[in-house]
């Protein structure tokens, strides 16, 4: 059997190695894309959401009398095999690419229709039995396929990051209680502030990571409107009356995602990405916020002697090739990268977006890459960060404590009994000879025991409820 076989297409005949299940155009696009080294079957997720795409197509041509049973049976099959797992490792085209996502359609066509071919007692190449343009393609353009995959890809993607955000709430949620009775103080341009508990402090971080969930949730829903069906601009030439109606019920079928629905105008629908800049700025919030807690938890961890050293992270590796002992917070630096790579995406996300013009977007791939390549690994972070981190901190309770004692924001406490002028005062003072500021108050008579130890309990000191 020869190694190779020949298939052509517009610009002429161009030979593709026999064995691989993808064609002429995909072969054109390996040559002109060797740009990220990233290709379609390093996103399966989105491998899945095109023959998704294909299937839902195909089903609803036969319903309105444009494909035959059999060839939509096996290209059903076909889709079904991809959306299993199957055949990832043909869809090789780099993830930045020219034309709009043209050569990530041709190569999802070209893949199914060979694959289809077989089940039906044909050789690859064959196309006059099943084509992947006339048959694979049938009522669809890459301007309306390529964007219906990726939001469907990007549903998936939220759906994991959405379950890794989760845990990470519940693991801060966990320590909150945990930390519940650890009195601390809190700061304010990074100056001592007023009492809190270190439970608080958790507490926060819990209640911000919810906040996020419902942001993605929202910016979810809105992928969740579709403009298949309207093909090359949003006019629909070419695709059968009734297809596209089938088409997004054979989606909702497929995915199991009851919201999915048609775009009222499927022209504005094909020319616009502003979901994608939606997305893009809520996880960019989420990797902002996600940071911020990284950046806490090694501020809170630094040390261990010369900094602030009001809780220890897990040890996960050595510190250091020259200073023996140190320990580094590389858990949270690494979520922190993670972030720094999202606000850079949304740059780019911007950019494609603005850069759009008339009818279509020409760089919707580079959108996809970036927002597929955040999700996961912000995904990833979550995931990691709660496991390898947060689950394993424990807090300095002894060192907390004594720092409250001596810390001279007491003073805002006693300040309702004193009088501002007086408590500050006072706070000055401590702070200047390093005595405690609550011994200053005892020694000149300011206040009794009694008030004092009223005005300082933890219920006082932290609004939290009393404790006995």
């Amino acid at each position: 059997m020869s190694s190779t076989r020949s298939e052509h297409d517009m610009l002429g005949e161009i030979t593709v190695p026999a064995n691989v299940y993808y064609g002429a155009h995909t072969a054109r696009a390996l040559v002109n894309f060797p740009i990220t080294g990233e290709t379609l079957a390093d996103r399966p997720h989105l491998v899945a959401a095109l023959a998704t795409v294909k299937e839902a197509a195909a089903r609803a041509n036969a319903e309105v009398g444009a494909l035959s049973p059999e060839r939509a049976a096996a290209i059903g099959q076909a889709c079904a095999e991809i959306r299993d797992g199957q055949l990832h490792d043909q869809f090789v085209v780099d993830l930045v690419q020219g034309g709009a996502g043209t050569s990530t359609n041709m190569n999802a066509n070209e893949v199914i229709a060979n694959r289809a071919l077989e089940l039906l007692g044909h050789a690859r190449g064959e196309y006059a039995a099943l084509h992947p343009l006339d048959h694979v393609n049938l009522g669809q353009s890459t301007n309306d396929g390529y964007p219906t995959a990726v939001k469907l890809a990007l549903d998936r993607h939220l759906a994991e990051l959405l379950a890794a955000l989760a845990g990470l709430r519940k693991a801060f949620a966990d320590k909150a209680i945990e930390f519940a009775d650890v009195l601390k103080m809190g700061r304010t341009q990074l100056q001592d502030a007023v009492p809190m508990t270190l439970g608080q402090e958790f507490g926060a971080f819990a209640a911000t990571l919810g906040e996020d969930e419902q942001r993605l949730a929202e910016a979810r829903l809105l992928l969740h409107e579709l403009n298949l069906g309207g093909t090359a601009i949003g006019t629909g030439l070419n695709a059968r009356p009734g297809y596209r109606e089938r088409a997004v019920e054979h989606l909702r079928e497929l995915t199991g995602i009851a919201t999915l629905v048609s775009a009222p105008d499927l022209i504005e629908a094909t020319q616009d990405v502003g979901v994608f800049v939606q997305l893009s700025g809520v996880l960019k919030r989420v990797a902002v916020k996600v940071s911020k807690i990284c950046n806490d938890l090694r501020l809170l961890s630094s040390g261990p002697q010369a900094g602030f050293g009001e809780i220890e992270l897990p040890a996960r590796q050595a510190g250091s090739s020259i200073m023996p002992g140190k320990v580094n917070p590389v858990i949270p630096e690494a979520v922190n990268q993670i972030a720094f790579e999202i606000i850079g995406h949304d740059v780019t996300v911007t950019l494609a977006a603005e850069g759009g013009q008339l009818q279509l977007n020409a760089f919707e791939p580079i959108i996809a890459r970036a927002l597929t390549a955040g999700l996961d690994h912000l995904t990833a972070g979550a995931r990691v960060l709660a496991e390898q981190c947060v689950r394993g901190i424990t807090a300095r309770r002894e060192h907390l404590a004594a720092r409250v004692a001596t810390s001279t924001g007491l003073v805002t406490a006693l300040s309702p009994a004193l009088g501002y002028e007086t408590a500050c005062t006072l706070a000055m003072e401590a702070h200047q000879t390093g005595r405690p500021a609550l011994e200053l108050v005892r020694e000149r008579g300011l206040l009794t025991d009694d008030q004092v130890g009223a005005l300082i309990t933890p219920q006082a000191l932290t609004g939290g409820p009393s404790r006995t």
